[in-house]
């Protein structure tokens, strides 16, 4: 038993007295472990509760017990809920412009196995990066935009991307994903945005902390919504700078953060860590 990946279980229901123990009684009594458990409320009157549970189960009691959650649990508490097998690793699909730190570092990441993901594939509005991605045998996807055929290379990414993959990263995508897009793909999108939202959303960031004469740089990763660099936030991160750095230093010191913030939030979605609440993130 000890070497079957646990299951995840992700609640977010309105909090009220007995969720815990309803959600461990039915484990236990399908036979489950329970090996990890981590919960928050908003506020116990009136609030939202998150919970997320690891358990170990034997392969043949799991058939059906989704179904059964849901009925005998799930409908009772009003909850919003999944269930991931931890054998089954998401497929991460890439997508990046012409900067490759980021990518870089989550390629060399998965190769050693330390993002609990299958990256599938990268594709890019670029040609720059095919050896870069073609040295870890993935395939590598060149789909130019233009002004003009946006509506094109988003159609071919959709092709691409849809039914293949459970996330979509943009490891520095340099490219504004519409809001019908992000409807159509139905699955979440990481984005990594070099600076500390909200301050400095939007292009040239760095250039804009350094005329602001910031003491802080950062980076953020955050789900992509169709609002430009707003969406619920994964993972920051910060470092001190003083008067003395020009943009191009700046640039390097951030890309720095902006590799460790990418892989962190990375990770934890594929580990379940992460459930949104409204334009927020509970991370576990």
């Amino acid at each position: 038993m000890s070497d079957i990946p646990p299951l995840r279980l992700l609640i977010s229901c309105p909090d009220r007295p007995g969720i815990v123990a309803a959600v461990s009684r039915f484990l236990h009594e399908a036979g489950a472990n329970i090996v990890r458990s981590d919960q928050y409320s908003t506020d116990p009157r009136e609030g939202r509760f998150f919970l997320r549970m690891e358990f170990t189960l034997a392969q043949q009691a799991r058939a059906g017990l989704a179904q059964r959650f849901a009925h005998h649990v799930a409908q009772r508490f009003q909850m919003s809920w999944r269930l991931w097998d931890g054998a089954d690793r998401k497929r991460v699909a890439i997508l990046v412009s012409r900067y490759d730190h980021c990518l870089q570092d989550l390629l060399w990441r998965w190769r050693r196995g330390e993002l609990e993901a299958e990256i599938v594939t990268v594709a890019s509005n670029w040609e720059d990066l095919r050896a870069a991605v073609s040295a870890f045998e993935l395939p590598y996807h060149h789909i130019p935009v233009t002004p003009e055929r946006k509506p094109r290379a988003e159609q071919q990414l959709l092709e691409l991307l849809r039914g293949n993959c459970d996330l979509v990263v943009l490891a520095r995508y340099m490219q504004i994903l519409s809001a019908e897009f992000l409807e159509r793909l139905g699955v979440p999108v990481i984005n990594i945005h070099h600076s500390f939202l909200p301050a400095f959303a939007g292009a040239g960031p760095y250039e804009q902390a350094h005329a602001r004469g910031v003491k802080l740089i950062g980076a953020t990763a955050h789900y992509v919504t169709a609002e430009l660099d707003a969406g619920p936030i994964i993972e920051q991160d910060v470092t001190r700078v003083s008067h003395a750095h020009g943009v191009t230093q700046l640039t390097r010191m951030g890309a720095e953060i902006e590799r460790t913030v990418l892989a962190r939030a990375v990770r934890w979605h594929c580990q379940d860590r992460v459930l949104r609440h409204g334009n927020t993130t509970v991370v576990f």
